[in-house]
């Protein structure tokens, strides 16, 4: 597998704006990414355009490159932060206000698709699944789960126990309230 990367260093841009875009091409097939960064709307979008072909143009250039630029894909892009530029804007009554201009160092690697080369499948046991653990009848990995803050569904046992005990106890009478809450008499 063919990887390549390239870096453009003291970019006159935060890395955190940078990060914005990169975010946009990671992952993404060579020529997919290019017409991302195309028609992105930030202004660091032309230097990672010239980042990403420069990566592309030394993945061209390595031994044992197949030569076909649509097996490439962006594999990594991150943004560095550099070196500061401190600078002085004027402020009112004599005072100074800093200005910070940033830097970033920007990287893109790219890398070829991994081929896959597909093994004979061995035939299974019967009820086995393929995932293991046994399956939803046994509470393994294949069984279904209640979604997060879901109460768990009552038992026909509980529901039984809570009837008899009503009944067994003294006979109470609900009656209205204005308030809308239901209010409880011995009869």
């Amino acid at each position: 597998m063919i990887e390549a990367k390239a870096t453009a260093r003291y970019v006159r841009t935060s890395a955190q704006k940078a990060g914005l875009v990169l975010d946009l091409i990671r992952g993404r097939d060579v020529n997919n990414a290019l017409a991302t960064l195309r028609y992105a709307r930030k202004g660091v979008a032309r230097d990672i355009e010239k980042v990403l072909r420069s990566a592309i143009a030394n993945a061209s250039q390595k031994e044992g490159f197949g030569g076909d630029v649509e097996n490439l894909y962006v594999n990594a892009c991150y943004a560095n932060q550099g070196p500061s530029q401190k600078r002085i804007r004027p402020a009112p009554m004599g005072r100074a206000f800093r200005v910070v201009k940033r830097t970033a160092h920007l990287t893109v690697q790219v890398a070829e698709h991994p081929v896959h080369i597909a093994a004979p499948a061995s035939p299974q046991p019967a009820g086995r699944s393929a995932a293991g653990g046994g399956g939803p009848e046994r509470g393994g990995k294949g069984a279904p789960k209640r979604p997060r803050g879901a109460k768990p569904k009552p038992r026909a046992a509980a529901k039984k126990k809570t009837a008899s005990k009503r009944s067994a106890g003294t006979a109470k009478k609900k009656t209205a309230r204005k308030g809308g809450r239901a209010k409880t008499a011995k009869s």
